[in-house]
């Protein structure tokens, strides 16, 4: 898996000495929470495509714990990895990531958010994710398009394994990844820290 890499490439300069032997452990984790996920890779719903990344970050997590690392410890280790993988690795790749927002007002843009709409009001699974879509500028900043996680499969799957304080490290990177689209994110509580669904609300930003 491509993720996987950037895991790898993190614990190699924090974990010089024994990195090889976490990365391992952090496998075998992996391997054993991933049948917990496997549904993924065919549910319905196209959100549910996250969890098996969320997978190997939890993995990671439980394993930094019982090498006895603390939370803020495991938190920047794992914000490091996941912020090199979500970051624009050339100038194509940059440009990717703003072009929902050049269309998402647009008809092609209005189709696929009904087509998303579709796929993301129903659970693909019951350990997934279920989302309802906002399409109204009034709602949303202006901007057409927002949404409201209502049931988040990060959480299930981390609660599951006892891990329930670690999917709030994941919610941090909402701004980062909102940010490299253009947005400025614009949220009031999220299921992991206590709310009763994610609310995303973006603000198109400023040039």
């Amino acid at each position: 898996m491509s993720y996987k890499k950037y895991f790898h490439q993190s614990l190699r300069k924090q974990y010089p000495t024994d990195h090889r032997q976490l990365c391992e452990a952090i496998e075998t984790r992996y391997q054993a929470i991933f049948p917990d996920v496997a549904f993924a890779r065919r549910s319905p719903n196209p959100v549910d495509r996250r969890l098996e990344f969320s997978a190997y970050f939890l993995a990671t997590a439980q394993v930094l714990e019982q090498r006895g690392e603390s939370f803020d410890a495991i938190r920047q280790t794992c914000l490091d990895i996941t912020n090199a993988y979500v970051r624009p690795k050339n100038g194509l790749h940059a440009w990717l990531k703003r072009l929902p927002v050049k269309i998402i007002r647009s008809p092609l843009g209005k189709l696929l958010i009904r087509f998303m709409e579709k796929k993301t009001t129903k659970l693909g699974h019951p350990d997934g994710f279920r989302v309802k879509l906002l399409t109204d500028p009034a709602q949303t900043y202006g901007l057409g398009y927002g949404m409201d996680i209502l049931d988040c499969g990060i959480c299930k799957l981390f609660n599951k394994h006892g891990a329930g304080k670690y999917a709030t490290i994941l919610c941090e990177v909402d701004k980062l990844t909102s940010s490299l689209a253009g947005l400025e994110m614009v949220r009031s509580g999220t299921i992991a820290n206590g709310a009763k669904c994610c609310d995303f609300r973006w603000k198109i930003k400023e040039p």
